[in-house]
């Protein structure tokens, strides 16, 4: 049986097919939000996020007569444990949106760098940047124009310090996949920022 096949037994009402689905990938799920919060450091102060996070994600797959699980396509080789895992990652994400200030372009990891200073160069400084309203809601806007991923592993890996070779393991991708991933974003996020006027030479 196929993954489609299986996800369309379940929204069709299968209890045994439902609770094979509970007993495959309750712990996968679950793997998956204890991992975006350990790297965001939140479970430390706020254990109770992951339960909650958890119940709110099988609550979102099966309302509206499971409109979510129907959306699972399997296309292009997709795994529904892969489409699971990102669909996790962006309802975690979301859920940190709602109760966590919004990403923060000055926040500083721990080696004193933001994502500022990893875009900018030496031929602009950093308190010139500062004191530019317009620049820092420009590279705002830029940054909204990312996928729900993509922001991800650039606020783990920029704001938060998070090393590439453990983000590796949470986005399942070689080493070289994410220093290429990492470098494509920061690449659309420069040509962004030139695309609204700002001519900086990176």
């Amino acid at each position: 049986m196929t993954d489609l096949d299986f996800v369309q037994k379940c929204v069709k009402g299968d209890s045994q097919s439902w609770d094979e689905f509970l007993k495959r990938y309750s712990r996968l799920i679950y793997k998956y939000i204890h991992s975006v919060l350990n790297s965001k450091n939140i479970l430390a102060s706020n254990p109770d996020h992951i339960d909650d996070i958890f119940q709110g994600f099988f609550s979102s797959l099966i309302q509206d007569d499971y409109k979510k699980l129907k959306s699972f396509r399997g296309i292009n080789g997709c795994s529904l444990a892969s489409w699971l895992r990102l669909l996790t990652i962006n309802f975690t994400l979301d859920y940190l949106r709602r109760v966590k200030p919004a990403f923060s372009l000055e926040a500083e990891n721990d080696e004193g760098f933001s994502l500022k200073d990893t875009l900018a160069d030496g031929s602009i400084s950093v308190p010139e940047l500062l004191a530019q309203e317009e620049m820092l809601k420009s590279l705002e806007d830029c940054l909204d124009g990312l996928s729900l991923q993509s922001r991800f592993l650039i606020e783990l890996n920029i704001n938060q310090g998070v090393k590439l070779e453990a983000l590796k393991d949470l986005f399942k991708l070689s080493r070289g996949a994410i220093d290429m991933q990492k470098k494509r974003i920061i690449d659309k996020l420069r040509e962004c920022f030139r695309s609204k006027g700002f001519k900086l030479d990176f």
